[in-house]
Parts: structure tokens; C-alpha cells; sequence
């Protein structure tokens, strides 16, 4: 049987603290011996689409295969589904919303890695684009240190003023609507960009120093977020440097392997030093790792398992 996880089901089952917890765990475990595969091809008509294969965490006896359409005008922009599979017999034990795994895997882990680059005292967080991974870095970054201001812009103001209203009840602190982009970063300590741009939105000018800024748009061919100068200043990490070389943030910016200090594996593991002072700008560039979504989902499968939600379905009768 297979078990069938809606978006309601996962936001019923997950919790952002397990979920960074299981994240990590990812991040330090021994890197995958089959190396992660991206395939992205454009679609006629407004759309894309996305495979990643296979999600592969050592010590667990599954593995996925995730299928996204990518349609940036629709809500929710991704559709599709995380197949889980057994490791061992190849049985499939769940099929997921990937619109969910997506964006708390990206999310928290992307909390994971701004939390690890920034400043031990910076707590003033802006939001460029009030999505679903921007709501998923909220949610993973207030886990894990404390915040005092946060202020949001998007090209949907409405969007905007409901993301920050509903977080700056959550944790108690001031939130704001700033009207343009220099306006929203000025002051910033952490910066979240996670847009469908396909140009760059800040410079090196924008940017002061000390700030840990975090991409999340460019993980695919014609994305781009940062410009060449803001990279080329700053101290990059990224998830994978030969992913971010072919088709992230360094790519669309001209870059190769030299302007990545490392992987945020490597910082996790102690193998590479995170920021070195506290004036130099940090930036983390993640593509978006197919172990991932493995980690999002066998946590999600488990904890269904555990308290028989979900919809069992037989593919084969």
C-alpha cells in the first residue's frame, strides 16, 4: 500500500524544529555515493518542468524521486508529487505534495544556513518576496535564534502587509511594509530574497557591511537575484558547488568554482570556516538538493505511520 500525503496532512505532521533537526542531520551525514541529478527543461507555454533524483541520506531506507510543474504565475507556483520509495525493495511508501516539501525543505534549510553565516547578533531580517519559502525561513530562522524587526516587499503589496502582520504577531515584533528594495534592505542585518527573478535585484551598493544575505531564487538557468559585484565581495556558500556552477546563483552570474568559500556541509562539519569577520558580507546561494526533499519526506512518512494519517491507496490492485 501507498500512502498518500496532502498539503493539510504534512502541515498537520511536521514541525519546524524536527524538520531543522532532521535537515542537519542531512547536511553532516556522509555525502551520497550517486551524485544528485537536476533536470529542468522549459515547456511551451508559461511553464517548466522539474525532476530531482535520487534523495539519498545515509542511515535512511528510502529514497525519493520529485517531479514539479513550475508555473510562476499560478498559486501555488509549484504542483507535483515526492515519490518515497523503500531503498531496499523498491515499494513505494508514499507519494507527497511536493508544493509542501518543497517549501518547508527549502525553507528550513535555508533558515539552517543564514543562521550559520550571520552574525551572532543580528536579529533585523528583511523579506524580499512573501512566499512560501520566505514563510518557511521565518518560521525555521525563529527556531533557532532570536529576532526584533522584520520588515517585507513584494511585488503584491497586499501579500506583503498579511506576511508581515501574521509574523510580527507571531514572534512579537515590529513588522513593516517598505516600498522598494533599497528601502527594505536599508538597516538590514539578514536579507531573504526568494523571487522568480530574472535579473538582478541587489548590488554590492545595497548591501552593508556585516549582512548575511540569503538566494533562493536562483536555482535554476536564467534565475538570478544577486549581481556579479555583490558576489564577487561577499563570502558565498552554497549547498553544492558543481550545481552552483552549472545552473545557480554563480552561474547566471558569470562565477566559477573560486567564488564559493565552501558548502554549508562543509561549514556544518567544521571543514570550512562560515563568516571570518563580522564587517564582511555572507552570502548563501542554495540550488536545492534532492536528499532534501528525503529528509522532509521520510520524516513526514514516519510521523503518519505513527498516527495513521494520510490515505492509504494500492497502486497495483
Amino acid at each position: 500500500m501507498t500512502l498518500l500525503l496532502s498539503r493539510t496532512d504534512l502541515e498537520g505532521l511536521l514541525d519546524p524544529a524536527e524538520c531543522v533537526a532532521a535537515l542537519r542531520r542531512g547536511f553532516t551525514a556522509a555525502p551520497a555515493e550517486v551524485p544528485p541529478h537536476r533536470a529542468v527543461t522549459r515547456l511551451p507555454g508559461p511553464g517548466g518542468a522539474t525532476a530531482l533524483l535520487p534523495g539519498l541520506v545515509d542511515g535512511i531506507p528510502a529514497y525519493t524521486v520529485k517531479v514539479n510543474a513550475k508555473y510562476p504565475g499560478s498559486r501555488p507556483a509549484l504542483r507535483g508529487v515526492v515519490c518515497l520509495h523503500d531503498l531496499a525493495t523498491g515499494e513505494l511508501l508514499a507519494l507527497l505534495d511536493s508544493a509542501t516539501v518543497t517549501a518547508w525543505r527549502t525553507g528550513l534549510a535555508a533558515a539552517l544556513g543564514t543562521h550559520a553565516l550571520a552574525r551572532r547578533d543580528a536579529e533585523a531580517v528583511t523579506v524580499i518576496g512573501a512566499g512560501a519559502q520566505s514563510e518557511l525561513v521565518m518560521r525555521g530562522l525563529s527556531e533557532l535564534r532570536g529576532l526584533r524587526s522584520l520588515t517585507v516587499t513584494d511585488l503584491d503589496a497586499g501579500r506583503a502587509g498579511d506576511f508581515a502582520r501574521r509574523h510580527g504577531e507571531r514572534l512579537d515584533v515590529p513588522a513593516s511594509v517598505a516600498p522598494d528594495l533599497r528601502t527594505a534592505v536599508h538597516g538590514a542585518e539578514i536579507v531573504v530574497v526568494a523571487t522568480w527573478s530574472r535579473r538582478p535585484l541587489l548590488h554590492a551598493a545595497d548591501i552593508a557591511p556585516g549582512t548575511q544575505v540569503t538566494s533562493l531564487g536562483a536555482d535554476e538557468h536564467g534565475k538570478t537575484e544577486l549581481s556579479p559585484d555583490l558576489l564577487e565581495s561577499a563570502r558565498v556558500v552554497v549547498d553544492d558547488i558543481p550545481l552552483a556552477v552549472e545552473m545557480g546563483a554563480l552561474a547566471d552570474a558569470g562565477l566559477g568554482v573560486r567564488h564559493a568559500a565552501g558548502t554549508l556541509r562543509d561549514l556544518l562539519c567544521g571543514e570550512v570556516p562560515g563568516r571570518v569577520k563580522d564587517s564582511e558580507i555572507t552570502v548563501y546561494a542554495p540550488v536545492g538538493l534532492p536528499w532534501q526533499d528525503l529528509s522532509l519526506a521520510w520524516t513526514a512518512y514516519r510521523a503518519a505511520v505513527e498516527a495513521g494519517a494520510g490515505r492509504p491507496y494500492d497502486f497495483l490492485a
